[in-house]
């Protein structure tokens, strides 16, 4: 190999100061469930998802913003592209919302490939586009993909009706910020829900926002993120009851020594029979009355 021929390399990380890359917004698009689809169903998905995020772009006013995506790439299931970061508001709303409509109407006649869900992941910072090889990498593209992934987004995708709900977005800290606090987006900030975005076997967390355009069932539920409710107590110990009195030894003679049990079933109905000591002449069982306070143990 020829000097000519030798790879441009670059200064090492921190060996000597240089211009910052241009800010991008990053935006990536992933299908739901689509390794699970038959695989005739794929190639069409393939072409369909970046046809049904073109027409929202269009609806949004956004077309220019479309056709200039930068460093853009068909991940098969999904896309990911570059864009002018001063449209982020933009992309947040309207466009977040003519996507769920594109694929509301799209669903009612999907015949080929069956209904499309998308995850939408939203990020910004410092990227390499100077129209050359290895333009787009860099940690922000690589956090975009990570929030796509990451279980909030995918736990209220889930959880949502497939009627209603069609896309779940999840921004990022930065976005967040700088597009919704801010208030150059038309989405209140109580439209988001902050949680933190981990993802299964990937050393990544990262707080974040997420956005439903269209909500369905109880996606406001905590629970739903694995969450506790503030204020809500961790399930109660099991009960526990004091062991049987011995029978004492000056029983009469003419009565046998007899253990007799008590079961008892409280109003609800969800404990079942719980017996206290052996039975060797019967036992006795009541109903809907709830044990005395102290005959309660610890932890009710």
């Amino acid at each position: 190999m020829s000097v000519t021929d030798t790879p441009a390399t670059h200064p090492a990380p921190w060996s000597v100061s240089r211009d910052l890359p241009p800010y991008r917004g990053i935006l990536a698009v992933d299908a739901k469930d689509f390794t699970g689809r038959p695989a005739a169903e794929h190639p069409s998905l393939t072409t369909v998802i970046p046809q049904l995020v073109g027409q929202a772009f269009t609806r949004a006013g956004l077309e220019q913003l479309w056709r200039e995506r930068k460093f853009a790439n068909n991940t098969g299931d999904g896309l990911g592209m570059g864009f002018d970061p001063v449209a982020l508001p933009r992309v947040i709303h309207p466009f977040l919302n003519e996507l769920q409509e594109v694929l509301t109407d799209y669903n009612i006649h999907a015949t080929a490939t069956g209904r499309v869900r998308l995850r939408v992941s939203l990020h910004v910072g410092p990227l390499p586009d100077s129209g050359t090889p290895g333009d787009g990498n860099g940690t922000p593209r690589n956090d975009t993909h990570r929030l796509l992934d990451s279980r909030p987004v995918r736990a209220i995708l889930a959880a949502s009706s497939e009627s209603i709900t069609q896309v779940a977005a999840i921004l990022s800290q930065r976005v967040f910020e700088d597009a919704v606090l801010s208030g150059y987006t038309r989405r209140h900030p109580d439209h988001f829900i902050e949680v933190p975005a981990t993802v299964e076997g990937k050393n990544f967390q990262q707080r974040a926002w997420l956005y439903v355009p269209a909500p369905s069932g109880n996606l406001y539920d905590r629970r739903i993120l694995g969450e506790r409710p503030e204020g809500e107590e961790p399930a109660a110990a099991p009960e526990t009851r004091p062991a049987p009195a011995p029978v004492p030894a000056t029983a009469p003679a003419t009565a046998p020594a007899v253990s007799r049990s008590t079961t008892t079933i409280n109003s609800q109905g969800n404990r079942g029979f719980l017996n206290n000591g052996s039975v060797e002449g019967g036992q006795h069982v009541s109903f809907g009355a709830e044990p005395r306070d102290d005959a309660r143990g610890a932890g009710r």
